[in-house]
């Protein structure tokens, strides 16, 4: 039995349902879903099984976009994790599939449908809102971003944008992860009334329920992390200055930045590979040449042996299966041939959380200001698009203010005392005496800890890499296991994190959905 079809009227009328403040849905339960024939071919498959498809002839681009595009007709109706697709995806695996016919093939995301969440330019006829009703007319941007430039290039076909957070978890103080007033609420996969977290809820979401092969979110504090963690999905924070940032709706430019979402570490590598290079309309990209064209080739199943990892124990928490969970985890690591080595951080960056807000205020309203003004919109300042909240609060503001859209509207200047003050305390706290000091130590290769708010926000506000991978489940609900550490370890940490994946196993595709056979 199939899932009736929405139009994209009624997905909009139906979008702004009950609703408590921490994420929750009422209304929709897993005993709910009703799910066509499995598709075995999409269910849990790699970039590479796909790729192998195509080159034997078993199947093409342009068939496997259109059953990625039925998929997602079928099954997010329910999870309301696409908030686009792309109506010219179709007509780009075809030519995808004439260059492979050629014997042109671009790179390992040749003719592979991809995701990218609803705040990255695309210069077609996808609209780019960040969830919000008040960019729905803004002109189409005038190019691409950066990093869909590089998709482009690498001959990834991109089948939608994925909904989100509405501006990306940043306008209110009380908002809803995975909620926008254009797409409405995007729900957890395992457990339909459960947080998705935010704010790349949407991407994380249609990965895990496997709607395309891989995806990109963008990240300021937790928002690859957090729900790519609650999702069950591989997410990976890169070191601020790998990827570009241009021509995404901005947050804070010290702690941007977007990263893959993928079901498996090789897929993130891939596609991270793909996505990093220098822009010259992101100046932290000249770091970038730090970085690596092929991420695939730390991709060791014994990349555990001989390691030196921290285990930082005290973000663990006192939830007993947690902490058994964990445990589990570490003897893994252990048995994998990795010594172990107890680190512990400073509480001085726990007691900076003012300070960290007061960077993302004052850097908010500067760049978005910025992003504005280039993209043409009718709503050219933050100030803008605060009345238009005002004056259209049924739509955008039924559930939720815009606390921090005011807060970061009375912030001054970048050159004010204040924010100065706060930058050098926050990354001496979370680099200097913070990431940078524990590897240092006991000179260790990268720290684990449970994938929680403590640890990305550290890796956050430094501009470290951070990786989350499946680690099992907790009461039905995924849980993560995070590998991170100081700039540019990306490759460690890969290693590290691709030879836990493979020797646990531990992602479980969510209950609803068909099993791979």
């Amino acid at each position: 039995m199939k899932i009736k079809k929405q139009s994209r009227r009624e997905f909009l009328k139906s979008s702004v349902i009950g609703v408590v403040a921490i994420g929750v849905l009422k209304d929709t339960m897993a005993s709910e879903i009703t799910v066509p024939e499995p598709d075995i071919e999409l269910i849990e498959v790699t970039v590479s099984e796909l790729q192998a498809g195509m080159k034997s002839g078993k199947f093409t681009a342009k068939a496997l976009v259109e059953k990625y595009l039925e998929r997602i007709r079928e099954i997010d109706p329910k999870l309301r994790s696409v908030i686009e697709t792309n109506p010219d995806a179709i007509k780009i695996a075809e030519q995808m599939d004439k260059e492979r016919k050629r014997g042109k093939v671009r790179s390992r995301l040749h003719g592979i449908p991809v995701l990218i969440k609803d705040n990255i330019d695309t210069a077609d006829r996808m609209k780019t809102t960040a969830g919000s009703f008040a960019l729905i007319e803004a002109p189409t941007p005038e190019r691409d971003a950066f990093i869909v430039r590089q998709l482009r290039k690498s001959g990834a076909v991109i089948i939608g944008k994925t909904n989100l957070s509405e501006w990306a978890n940043f306008r209110s103080t009380k908002s809803i992860s995975g909620w926008s007033g254009r797409g409405g609420q995007t729900n957890n996969p395992y457990i339909l009334d459960k947080n998705p977290c935010g704010s790349s809820s949407g991407s994380g979401v249609a990965i895990s329920a496997n709607l395309a092969a891989v995806a990109v979110g963008t990240e300021t504090n937790g928002s690859i992390i957090c729900p790519a963690t609650q999702s069950g999905v591989v997410g990976i924070k890169p070191t601020l200055g790998l990827v570009s940032r241009s021509g995404i709706i901005p947050i804070a430019h010290t702690q941007d930045t977007a990263g893959p979402m993928t079901r498996t570490v090789a897929d993130a590598a891939i596609l991270l590979g793909v996505l990093v290079g220098e822009d010259k309309r992101d100046a932290t990209t000249t770091d970038s040449k730090k970085g690596e064209k092929d991420y695939t080739k730390f991709l060791d199943v014994d990349g555990l042996r001989g390691a030196r990892i921290g285990v930082a124990r005290q973000f663990v928490g006192n939830n007993a299966k947690q902490k058994e969970i964990f445990e589990s985890h570490l003897e893994a690591l252990n048995s994998g041939g990795a010594t172990l080595i107890d680190v512990t951080f400073a509480e001085d960056f726990g007691k900076l959380g003012d300070e960290r807000l007061q960077i993302l205020l004052y850097e908010f309203k500067t760049n978005l200001n910025k992003y504005l003004a280039e993209r043409r919109s009718p709503y050219k300042t933050l100030a803008d698009l605060i009345k238009f909240n005002e004056q259209n609060k049924e739509r955008e503001m039924p559930l939720f203010g815009q606390e921090l859209f005011l807060q970061s509207q009375s912030k001054g200047d970048l050159t004010e005392k204040a924010y100065t003050d706060a930058i050098q305390k926050v990354k001496r706290a979370s680099r200097e005496e913070g990431i940078d000091a524990v590897v240092a130590k006991d000179k260790i290769d990268c720290i684990v800890s449970p994938a929680v708010g403590r640890t990305w926000s550290i890796a956050a506000v430094a501009g470290y890499p951070y990786i989350t991978v499946p680690a099992g489940l907790n009461d039905g609900l995924p849980v993560g296991i995070a590998f991170f550490g100081r700039a540019f370890t990306e490759p460690q940490l890969i290693k590290i994190a691709f030879a836990f994946e493979q020797k646990t196993k531990l992602r479980q595709t969510p209950k609803f959905l068909p099993k791979a056979a």
